[in-house]
């Protein structure tokens, strides 16, 4: 158990032979045990000092280790849910001496990649796509004659989303060969793990148990009657000795709940249940953050780790509070004034900044689990009944969700207000969280109200503005910090598709649409040009929109946004439209995936900070030194 986190690379002697999983496979049984505490050593050491999720990670060393004990990895395929599990796996696929990288340019992602090794069978940032993935893995592995094995593993929070349940029925209903594993580090569970049901479970993962079943299944279905019989007497007695019986229903050969840590048992169960034909779910019980206390502790606040700075080094303070917690502050502030103000999260209370809201108002918070689709049209329904419904969401999650903003919100024109966190680019979680595209597929949708603060406060007052409005609404915001402008506590209503000027120049105007404003003036600054916070864009303001038209000779639309169909589109489509000639700049996100990288590397490299706007002016003029 460790209660800090290793400063200097431990000594793993085992570990380091094992550059691939064949290598592992060489080892004997009974070195397991020991690999897995040398894994899970190095595991907080390479963390500390590069950063990143760690917690998951700590909790599926063991298993980790089985899966690639038992499978014949990469021939078998084994698909990770929720990429944050996978840094040991990372670790024992080749990549253990990159993991210093990991998160950084030009180093490992922090999610499976499958250009990044073969051993990542699956690409995946969110979850609950595992098990559909690894389905038409098996699928495709059967109709080519292929005898490779396929496991999915997915969280018991994963599992929580509409899609793992859609892809449990198409499993069973296809009798495909694959294996589920549920990876449940819920607590309230681990009592289960012991006694009479530890028993049972290696009961029902035996090759003697499983074979008397397979046989027992070719005789009996000749006699409907007594198959029918034998089988809802196994069903109802796992039902009433373990959580199974939903698995078993479903037609999976549920074994389980076990003890995730345990590896021999693992490696025992994976061995048997390897060579068992048809859809098959083992359950297994693990710690998040096992083997460093304080995760153990708190797992929520250990989910992910900061790297670890030099102690005499200083540290940069942000130049003002979080989006999220301008965010959570306005919420609760309106919930006070306002009875009918509910708040909804799919899963990301404390990330969206609901902790405090969900403390002060139990009765009017809920956590939907990973469940996109329903949290919209949850919002939906209770807006149908007068209430305002307000949903925090990421805005590559409100993705999951576009059928039912359009069809069950917008077309409806009922009363919901979205607050879209990690607009734009995310830093080191890469291009599967960075939030690129919201502009983009919501301006398209009739009836909604889309805003874009450039500060704290700004985003404060837009949040009270979209709340206000009379239908669905979305005021989307970065992670992080901003730049550091006072919030006013008076909430106001802003004028509604009604931007500002920032200040006046020459030859140039930029419209900028949110949180790159700061970037626009200091550009700004250095070219003599006029620069306006559009704060909408959806309505967009018109007025404004051909006035600076009219007096500069060169428009340009800043957004942190793609280019395609985002808000420089949606100025350029309004000047066409009205006959209105002008030299127009867009910039944006280009038309590609942005790596991770610091949030100010991606900025740059896309040509979105100060001196890449700049330079892309001067371009344009013909003015450019370079």
């Amino acid at each position: 158990m460790f209660d800090e986190i290793p400063t200097s690379r431990p000594d793993t002697p085992l570990l380091d032979r094992i550059e691939d999983p064949a290598a592992l496979r060489d080892l004997k049984e009974k070195e397991l045990d020991t690999l897995a505490d040398e894994l899970r050593a190095y595991l907080l050491y390479t963390v500390g000092q590069s950063g990143g999720h760690f917690g998951a990670g700590l909790g599926v060393v063991e298993l980790t280790v089985a899966l690639h004990y038992v499978y014949q990895t990469p021939e078998d395929r084994l698909v990770w849910d929720v990429g944050h599990q996978t840094y040991p796996h990372k670790i024992l696929t080749g990549r253990r001496e990159r993991m210093g990288s990991i998160r950084q340019h030009g180093g490992l992602s922090g999610f499976p990649k499958r250009s990044e090794s073969d051993f990542d069978t699956f690409g995946v940032g969110h979850s609950s796509t595992s098990l559909s993935a690894a389905q038409g893995m098996a699928l495709a592995s059967a109709l080519n004659g292929d005898d490779r094995k396929c496991a999915a593993i997915i969280g018991d929070g994963a599992m929580t989303a509409g899609m793992a349940f859609e892809a449990l029925n198409h499993i069973a209903h296809t009798d495909t060969d694959m294996l589920v594993i549920l990876n449940d580090n819920n607590m309230s569970i681990s009592p289960n793990v012991g006694g009479l049901a530890t028993y049972l479970s290696k009961v029902w993962g035996s090759k003697f148990y499983n074979s008397l079943r397979e046989g027992s299944k070719q005789v009996l279905t000749k006699i409907p009657s007594a198959w029918e019989f034998a089988r809802r007497t196994e069903e109802h007695f796992k039902g009433f000795m373990s959580p199974g019986t939903l698995f078993e229903e479903m037609g999976f050969n549920y074994v389980g709940p076990i003890d995730g840590h345990d590896i021999g048992n693992l490696v025992s169960y994976l061995r048997n249940l390897r060579e068992v034909k048809g859809p098959k779910l083992l359950h297994v019980i693990t710690r998040k953050g096992k083997g460093f206390g304080p995760a153990e502790d708190d797992p929520v606040g250990y989910h992910a780790l900061n790297k670890l700075e030099p102690k005499l080094a200083p540290r940069k303070k942000p130049s003002g509070p979080k989006y999220q917690q301008v965010f959570g502050d306005w919420l609760c502030d309106i919930a006070e004034r306002d009875e009918r103000v509910i708040g909804i999260t799919p899963a990301m209370c404390e990330g969206s900044g609901m902790v405090g809201f969900a403390q002060r108002f139990p009765e009017r918070f809920y956590d939907v689990a990973i469940a996109e689709q329903h949290a919209v049209t949850l919002a939906a329904g209770l807006a149908c009944e007068g209430l305002k419904p307000v949903v925090a969401i990421y805005s590559t999650f409100l993705q999951r969700a576009y059928d039912q903003l359009i069809h069950d919100v917008a077309l409806q024109q009922l009363d919901v207000t979205f607050a879209i966190d990690r607009a734009g680019l995310v830093g080191e979680d890469g291009p599967t969280h960075g939030g690129t595209f919201d502009l983009t597929y919501l301006r398209c949708i009739p009836n909604m109200v889309i805003a874009a603060p450039s500060d704290e406060n700004e985003c404060r007052q837009l949040l009270y503005t979209a709340w206000q409005h009379a239908g669905p609404a979305a005021v989307r915001y970065p992670r992080g910090s901003g730049p550091g402008t006072t919030i006013e506590p008076v909430m106001s209503a802003l004028p509604l598709g009604q931007g500002r000027e920032c200040r006046q120049g020459k030859n140039v105007v930029i419209l900028n649409f949110g949180a790159s404003l700061p970037a626009a003036m200091e550009a700004a600054e250095r070219l003599d040009a006029s620069v306006c916070d559009m704060r909408f864009v959806k309505p967009l303001d018109t007025e404004l929109v051909e006035r600076m038209a009219a007096q500069h000779e060169l428009l340009v639309t800043l957004e942190e946004n793609v280019i395609a169909g985002g808000a420089g589109a949606a100025v350029s489509e309004y000047l066409a439209l009205k006959g209105v000639r002008s030299m127009w700049l867009p910039l944006g996100f280009r038309d590609e995936f942005v790596d991770h990288d610091t949030p100010r590397q991606q900025l740059a490299g896309q040509g979105l900070d100060a001196e890449g706007i700049e330079e892309a002016i001067r371009q344009r003029l013909g003015t450019s030194g370079k």
